[in-house]
């Protein structure tokens, strides 16, 4: 068959179908070589010269990420900090960009430290709000226009088609972190971004046992080249062994993330209006305010993250939020997110001071365990931590 004419479930599950020529193994090996030979008369006729840059372990899962995107090429990172950056990285000092007010807090700090240091001119706007948006903008002046959907902590939602209409009347270029989404729900280069970046440590891997990061690109153009010399030249470059990780674990990327949003579905709506709890936030809850654009843009779920505020009477919430994690036996105390495991954490206290996580919220990754066990921890933990 055509893998073209194959549906996404497939092409993932059998990692577009790839058979190693020489073995007839399915399972691909981890090419180890840092250097390749080059041909008597000097040429790398291999296309392979130095595994910074040419490293055949990269080929199948970059492949396969570019298929579920449909895009034109991806590109592997060591993480997703060194995937996102390698964007910001290739525009020039003095361009304008924008980013949204409510984003990976890590990317944040690096664009208003190390990036402004360096020279761009970093602008935090209301990214789900497209008049915010075109506000801000800067015909002829601001390059690129960041996407984070749904958005860490708050899962607030950007219209994607709508934004990146407005940033190509500016001519500007619109790169999508959808790790939330991921290409299971929403392929932002169907709805007009150029570049889309997941932090692959997340749900493309799924296991909690890697750092990685992808872009896939809409069109090779001279942008994209520049970000694969960023690549090659800074050294942000994953290995071997994990970029086979990284392929084993988008085999199972379609049943993880369909189940951990089905149990997210379930988890907000049995805590929305809940004694203990203030607000659910999550995009899949009609009231919530993205739920339109989501489920526009979201197709067969809203992801698996979603963040509980709790309330805290006369302690007051940020005690009973952290009294409340302290206290589940399903659910780990962990950071991070997209693993099989359901994690749960205080956000503020990881963020820190100038975070916009409120003081009571905990977010909270749906792995795929039983939803009603995952339920039934956390309402025991908020008894005990109310009681």
């Amino acid at each position: 068959m055509d893998p073209k004419d194959l549906q996404p479930e497939s092409l993932a599950a059998q990692s577009l179908g790839w058979v190693d020529p020489v073995t007839k193994a399915i399972s691909p090996p981890i090419h180890a070589s840092t250097t390749f030979i080059r041909d008597a008369d000097n040429q790398y006729r291999s296309g392979r010269g130095y595994a910074r840059a040419d490293n055949p372990a990269f080929d199948q899962a970059e492949a396969l990420i570019a298929q579920l995107e449909h895009g034109a090429q991806g590109a592997l990172f060591a993480s997703g900090m060194a995937a996102a950056t390698a964007v910001f990285q290739s525009l020039a000092p003095g361009d304008h960009v924008l980013a949204p007010k409510v984003m990976y807090w890590s990317l944040r700090n690096w664009l208003m430290n190390f990036a402004t240091a360096w020279g761009l001119k970093v602008e935090l706007v209301d990214m789900t709000d497209p008049a915010a948006v075109h506000t801000a903008l800067r015909p002829g002046q601001t390059r690129l226009v960041w996407i984070e959907t749904p958005a860490n902590p708050l899962w607030t939602i950007t219209d994607i088609a709508a934004t990146a209409a407005l940033a190509h009347g500016a001519g500007a270029r619109v790169a999508v972190d959808s790790t939330v989404a991921t290409p299971v729900l929403t392929r932002p280069l169907e709805l007009g971004a150029d570049i889309v970046m997941h932090a692959a440590t997340k749900y493309l891997n799924g296991h909690s046992d890697l750092i990685a990061g992808v872009l896939v690109t809409r069109t090779d153009d001279d942008f994209w080249k520049r970000i694969k010399t960023v690549r090659a030249q800074l050294g942000g470059t994953l290995g071997s062994f994990e970029s086979w990780l990284l392929l084993r674990g988008m085999r199972t990327l379609y049943l993880r993330v369909r189940a951990a949003s089905a149990s997210a579905q379930r988890i907000a709506e049995h805590f929305a209006g809940h004694r203990h709890v203030e607000a659910v936030l999550y995009p899949g809850l009609r009231e919530a305010p993205g739920y339109a654009v989501a489920a526009r843009q979201m197709q067969g779920g809203f992801g698996g993250m979603l963040s509980l505020r709790v309330k805290g009477g006369a302690s007051g919430g940020e005690t009973a939020a952290i009294a409340t994690a302290a206290h589940v036996q399903l659910w780990k105390r962990a950071t991070s997110l997209g693993g099989t495991e359901s994690l749960i954490e205080h956000r503020a206290s990881v963020e820190g001071a100038g975070t916009p996580a409120p003081p009571d919220l905990l977010r909270l990754s749906v792995g795929i365990e039983h939803v009603d066990d995952l339920i039934a921890d956390l309402e025991q933990a908020l008894a005990r931590a109310h009681g």
